[in-house]
């Protein structure tokens, strides 16, 4: 995995909303909603790297019982959450924490468009998180569907589809989400994307117009028919010379 978590970095396209909520039953209004409050609507920060949060409490959990003493002292490593710093601040953060225990280290943050969490990457889709993260360098089609596989994994999709945003929010952030106001805020963005117009489906190719069958040939016309062999016109005419020559004699 290339460690400047720099890829394609390809962003979604108009039809990646509708196609993937689909497989959940829902329209691109609620995926919309859940997207803005992930990540405020993108899953790249501005070097092309997918946006993630490090959380030390993960890494406390998640680091090796010999190297968790190193990991505090570093500032890495919390048995209680908080201390997130600064956007610009996540990698350098990352990094650090890779150089003590490189699974741990990625296993403790959320990555991507839906803040889908390391440790978390057979639920949703991946058998490894060094998997998911470089599926999530490239593309952000990637990012989502990890998203719906996960909610599809965790049974939270029937919330979704209700709009029951507290039980949403408590399935995919943990009893926690009333802290930042999940719920509200997830309510907030769909009234915000129910009120535009959905992305118009592409309509099917027209199907390609048959090749008309050839016309049958015409049978040649009675009155051009062809002249009889030539060795049957020598008869004929032989024949006809005989019997003018037989009238001839019984004239004379």
């Amino acid at each position: 995995m290339d460690m400047t978590f720099k890829g394609a970095a390809k962003r979604l396209d108009d039809i990646d909303l509708p196609k993937l909520g689909a497989l959940i039953g829902v329209g691109e209004d609620e995926l919309h909603a859940f997207i803005d409050v992930e990540t405020r609507g993108s899953g790249f920060d501005p070097q092309g790297r997918p946006i993630i949060l490090f959380e030390r409490h993960k890494f406390y959990q998640y680091v090796p019982a010999a190297k968790r003493t190193q990991a505090v002292n570093a500032g890495l490593a919390n048995k209680t959450p908080g201390g997130y710093g600064k956007e610009s601040e996540q990698y350098g953060k990352l990094l650090k924490a890779i150089a003590i225990d490189r699974q741990a280290a990625l296993y403790s943050c959320s990555w991507g468009l839906a803040q889908v969490m390391g440790f978390n990457h057979k639920l949703a889709g991946y058998d490894t998180v060094e998997a998911m993260v470089a599926a999530f360098m490239a593309d952000e089609e990637a990012h989502l569907q990890a998203a719906v596989t996960f909610i599809l994994n965790t049974h939270i999709d029937d919330e979704l589809r209700a709009h029951n945003w507290a039980g949403f929010a408590f399935g995919y952030n943990g009893a926690n989400y009333r802290i930042n106001a999940y719920d509200t805020k997830l309510a907030e963005a769909y009234r915000k994307w129910s009120r535009i117009k959905d992305t118009p489906q592409a309509a099917p190719p027209a199907p390609a117009k048959p090749t008309p069958a050839p016309k049958p040939a015409t049978p040649p016309d009675a009155s051009q028919r062809l002249p009889p062999p030539a060795a049957k016109q020598g008869f004929w005419a032989k024949l006809f010379a005989f019997i003018l020559k037989l009238l001839g004699r019984k004239g004379k």
